[in-house]
Formats: C-alpha cells, sequence, structure tokens
C-alpha cells in the first residue's frame, strides 16, 4: 500500500508539473494515446448531459448541452486530433440522419396529403423566407461569407444537420477554410435559436388574444368529428334483400366497408367467427368494426343496431393480437396473406406504433404491425404461425440493413448532380444522403429477404448517441474562439442576424396560419417547432395544455423540414462559393 501511494503522489506531482488539465492529458497520452480521445469525448458528454437536464421553466435544452459543453471544455483547452474530430463528427451526422429518416419513413408521404400539405407549406415558408433573409440580405448588403451564413442560418434554426452538410458542399467547393467559421457562427446563434422560437409563440398567442384551454377544446371537438378510429357495432340483418348474400357482397361491408368479426345465427346463442364468405340470413347479428361513417353505411344497408355485445355472448370464439414479424407478409395487403380463406378467422383491427386502423383487405402491413384477429383458438395459433408473431424479432436491431443502408445512403450522397449556375455539382453528401435512403427503407420495411427494422429504443439511442458526437465535436472546435468571437463586433452581429433568421420566417408563417389559414393555435405551434425541427419549442407547446396534439403536428412536418434545410444550405454554399 505504501508503495502504491507514492507512486500515486509521483504522478500527481508528474500531472502538476506539467501545468494543468494539459499537462494531464500529456502524460495520459504518454501512457495511452488512445485513452485521451475517448476521456475528452466523455468528459464532454457527462457536462453537456448535465446542462441539457437542468430545467428553466420546465423546459431543458436536452442533447443540446452538448454543443455548450463543447465550447466551454474546448474554451479551456481541451480538444482533439483535427482528423479524429472530423470523422467523429461525420461519422455522428451520419447515424444521426439515418435513424431519423428510419423512423420518419413509414409516415413521410402520408404527411403531404389533405391537412398535411397545409401544415408542410407553412413550414416550407419559414425554411425559404429565412434561407433568403441570411444568404441574400447577410451576401449582398453585409458580404459575409458562406460560412458565417450557413452557420448562422443552421444555429438560429437549430438545425444541426443542415450545419454539416453545409461544411460538406464547402469542402466540396474547395473551402474547407470556412468549415470552422461556419461551427463558430452556428454556436453564437444557437442560444437565442432554441428561445426565439418559445418567444414568438408567446407573442402570437397575445397578438391573437389566444386562450389555450379554449383552443383544445375546439380542437378536440374538430378532431373527433373526423375521427378514423375504428369503432365497434352489433347490427340486426334485417333486409329481406341480404338472404343468402355473402358479407363480402354486402353493401357497407368487405371489401370497401366495415369488417365483419362475429356472428350469431337468429335461431342459435353460440358465437361464430365470420368471413368474407360467410352467408347471412334474415335475424342474424352480427359484430361489425369500422369508423363512424363505415359502420352508418353499413347500417342503412343492412338493418338497425341492438344494444348486444357478441363478445361477450357464448361460443369458442376468441380474440388475440397478433404480431407482424414473418418476411414473407411484410409489404402484403391484408386480402394477400389469406389468413380469413386459409383458418376462418378475421383481422378486425391494425396497430401501428400510434395508430389503430381498420383492416380494409388492400391495407398493406408492416414489420411490427399488431392485428386483432377473432376466431377459434386453434385456428389463430395456425395463422399466427404464418405471420411469425415473434416478439424475439420485434426487440431485435437488423444491424444488416442498417449498415447496408448507411452504406448506401454514403454513396448515393456522394454521387454529384449539376445544377444550372452551380461551379460545382451537388452532392447531397452525409446529411441528405442516409436520410433520404433511410426514409425510403422505412417506407418499404422490406428490400427482397432484408428486413428492415430497428426498435424505437434502439433508434432513440442510436440517434442520440450520433447527435453526441456531432454536437462535441462541433463545441470543441469552435470552443477555443468561441468568447473572443462571441463578444466581439462581428460576433454580436452575428447574433443579431440570428435572432433575425429565427424571429421573423416565423411571425410570418404564425401570421399567414392564423389569420389567413385559420390553423388552430395548438396545432400552429407544433408547425413552427417542427419546423425549426426543435425539440424544447416541441415540449413548450406541449405543456400549454397539457396535450399532445402539438406533438401531431411536429411530427406531419419534421420530414420534409429536415430535408429540405439540409438541400437548402448546400445549394445556397455551392451558390455563394
Amino acid at each position: 500500500m505504501l508503495g502504491f501511494s507514492e507512486h500515486m503522489r509521483c504522478q500527481l506531482a508528474r500531472y502538476g508539473n506539467h501545468g494543468g488539465v494539459n499537462g494531464i492529458l500529456e502524460n495520459i497520452r504518454q501512457v495511452s494515446p488512445h485513452a485521451e480521445p475517448i476521456l475528452v469525448i466523455s468528459l464532454t458528454a457527462i457536462l453537456g448531459l448535465l446542462i441539457g437536464s437542468v430545467k428553466v421553466r420546465g423546459i431543458k435544452l436536452g442533447v443540446a448541452g452538448m454543443l455548450f459543453s463543447g465550447l466551454l471544455l474546448g474554451h479551456f483547452g481541451l480538444t482533439l486530433d483535427p482528423h479524429l474530430m472530423a470523422f467523429l463528427k461525420e461519422f455522428g451526422l451520419a447515424l444521426f440522419v439515418f435513424t431519423v429518416g428510419l423512423q420518419l419513413g413509414p409516415g413521410f408521404f402520408n404527411s403531404l396529403k389533405k391537412d398535411g400539405l397545409k401544415l408542410n407549406a407553412l413550414a416550407v415558408l419559414v425554411v425559404l423566407s429565412g434561407a433568403l433573409l441570411v444568404f441574400v440580405f447577410g451576401r449582398f448588403l453585409l458580404g459575409w461569407n458562406a460560412g458565417a451564413l450557413a452557420g448562422i442560418f443552421s444555429g438560429a434554426t437549430t438545425n444541426t444537420p443542415s450545419l454539416g452538410a453545409a461544411q460538406q458542399a464547402m469542402s466540396t467547393a474547395g473551402k474547407a477554410d470556412l468549415a470552422s467559421q461556419a461551427s463558430m457562427a452556428y454556436a453564437v446563434a444557437y442560444p437565442f435559436g432554441v428561445m426565439g422560437i418559445i418567444l414568438v409563440m408567446i407573442l402570437l398567442r397575445v397578438m391573437f388574444r389566444i386562450d389555450p384551454a379554449k383552443e383544445l377544446a375546439e380542437l378536440k371537438e374538430r378532431m373527433s368529428l373526423g375521427v378514423r378510429e375504428p369503432m365497434r357495432a352489433s347490427l340486426r340483418v334485417e333486409n329481406p334483400n341480404l338472404a343468402g348474400v355473402s358479407i363480402r357482397n354486402v353493401p357497407g361491408l368487405g371489401d370497401d366497408g366495415a369488417v365483419v368479426s362475429r356472428i350469431r345465427r337468429r335461431d342459435e346463442e353460440e358465437v361464430r367467427s365470420a368471413t368474407g364468405d360467410t352467408v347471412l340470413y334474415a335475424g342474424d347479428v352480427i359484430l361489425a368494426v369500422g369508423t363512424t361513417e363505415q359502420l352508418e353505411k353499413a347500417v342503412l344497408s343492412i338493418g338497425s343496431r341492438v344494444d348486444e355485445d357478441l363478445r361477450k355472448a357464448p361460443g369458442n370464439i376468441v380474440a388475440k393480437r397478433i404480431i407482424v414479424t414473418h418476411k414473407d407478409m411484410i409489404g402484403k395487403t391484408i386480402a394477400a396473406t389469406r389468413v380469413s380463406e386459409r383458418f376462418g378467422v378475421t383481422v378486425s383491427r391494425v396497430s401501428r406504433q400510434d395508430m389503430i386502423l381498420t383492416a380494409i383487405p388492400d391495407l398493406k402491413l408492416q414489420f411490427g404491425d399488431m392485428l386483432n384477429i377473432v376466431g377459434e383458438e386453434a385456428a389463430i395459433n395456425e395463422a399466427a404461425k404464418v405471420l411469425g408473431n415473434s416478439v424475439r424479432q420485434l426487440n431485435e436491431t437488423s444491424f444488416a440493413s442498417i449498415f447496408i443502408g448507411i452504406t448506401v445512403g454514403i454513396l448515393f450522397g456522394l454521387y454529384p448532380w449539376p445544377l444550372p449556375g452551380m461551379p460545382v455539382p451537388l452532392r447531397l453528401g452525409l446529411a441528405g444522403g442516409p436520410l433520404i435512403i433511410a426514409i425510403l427503407m422505412g417506407r418499404l420495411g422490406r428490400v427482397g429477404p432484408l428486413v428492415i427494422h430497428m426498435p424505437i429504443n434502439a433508434n432513440t439511442a442510436f440517434r442520440e448517441l450520433g447527435i453526441i458526437f456531432f454536437l462535441a465535436c462541433v463545441g470543441l472546435g469552435a470552443g477555443g474562439k468561441f468568447v473572443e468571437t462571441a463578444f466581439s463586433a462581428t460576433g454580436l452581429t452575428w447574433m443579431a442576424m440570428g435572432a433575425a433568421v429565427t424571429v421573423l420566417p416565423l411571425l410570418l408563417a404564425g401570421i399567414v396560419g392564423r389569420k389567413f389559414m385559420g390553423v388552430n393555435y395548438l396545432t400552429l405551434a407544433g408547425v413552427l417547432a417542427g419546423s425549426m425541427t426543435d425539440p424544447p419549442a416541441l415540449a413548450f407547446s406541449t405543456k400549454l395544455t397539457n396535450s399532445d396534439y402539438p406533438s401531431l403536428a411536429y411530427a406531419n412536418v419534421y420530414p420534409l423540414t429536415m430535408l429540405l434545410r439540409i438541400l437548402v444550405a448546400q445549394i445556397a454554399v455551392l451558390w455563394l462559393c
């Protein structure tokens, strides 16, 4: 023990002789050169997570705290080898955007339909007006270079992937020296970018004298009118024209209507399973599942509702939830699986993430869909073998599909796309390429024998790890000169421009959305947060009424916004270089 204590005193003396943090790192480097970068990244992550966990009025920075911890430690001399830092930053960016795209893929194209088109139009207005303000005004009136402008555009809108995309575009154009300035401008503009979105939400609320509680009540009422969640109803067959007609041929049922899962014959007490081939007779009672509209159409053609729950009636019919995990079932429609014909069971509902869908025959199945199947227990068990129903597979991450997707995404991102008027072709880079490929893979769910699946917990973990690497490296790289730059005349001008890029486009979209499009305030708040891809602003909007309605709008505009910000940043940089 005495020998060990003496050894520790000698080590501490050596650290002190080398002087502070750099002395400690120098001694660590001599013992193990690979330990130093691991320690620096780990210290940055620990401090960043602590900063991100601090709540101010219920709002916290979350993983964005990593940027500020990197700036702080970089200011005190901690840094990484430039080549290693570049690798970690780019790898983290590719991992982040790929996992984001994989999660958003299934709903990306649906977000561009119906009401989603209107909401995405507002988000596009925010993106393009902000880009016009910073790149045109900043370049032609203030004379700033592409690095500063790209950094302000990304920082003021709290969009990290667009910074990475812009820096890659600078390297492509032979202007790699501007990348460090972009990081500095990003760090200067970022803090107000977080606060500015929340301030605009408050300002819009005051301008239009909005009562959030009233907005919530109105939104609930409007949503309930068009609700698509399946409901149940017991119907008695009273239409004499339906005698001897199979369910699939009855108007209001079958392919384009409600799904019938159970039937009780008029002269029987026990309930049977019903399929599309089941024949109806007057006096039969059926259990139909569908939306309010579908059930109303079924009543008009069949007969009348009865106050009887066939799920509680005697019989050997049960209902079970079966998970779709078999690779051959992914991408097939419910009709194409032929489980009803083969096993005499009925698929009544489909649970997909947080949605409940009517099991219409042409609904395409995705990996992880949970089917509510009605029938005899033995028949359901046979159907489960065909569908997969493997909880183990559901919790496994398909690493093969992830690395294949990232590889294809990087190659796609490196492909040159010539654009008129540009000195060099556009390359989507490590931000755009993996994002687009991941969206397509998430939409497909399967490519040949390869099932594309990542559990939500694993997706969140990899996504946060990627953004930790990226933001930590951005902060460490810019930290050495951050204080000197931020409080100089140039830095203060950057801050002012960043504030304008944050506030003015959001105000424009907020006024257009509220006054001319009549968008509900809670939905509008979600759109504004989504147009900036900013989780703290989303947290603030959901706390206004303790409801998740802003999250729906946020998720609706997030995919297109993310893709558009990456493309705009790259195109603007190539244009200015």
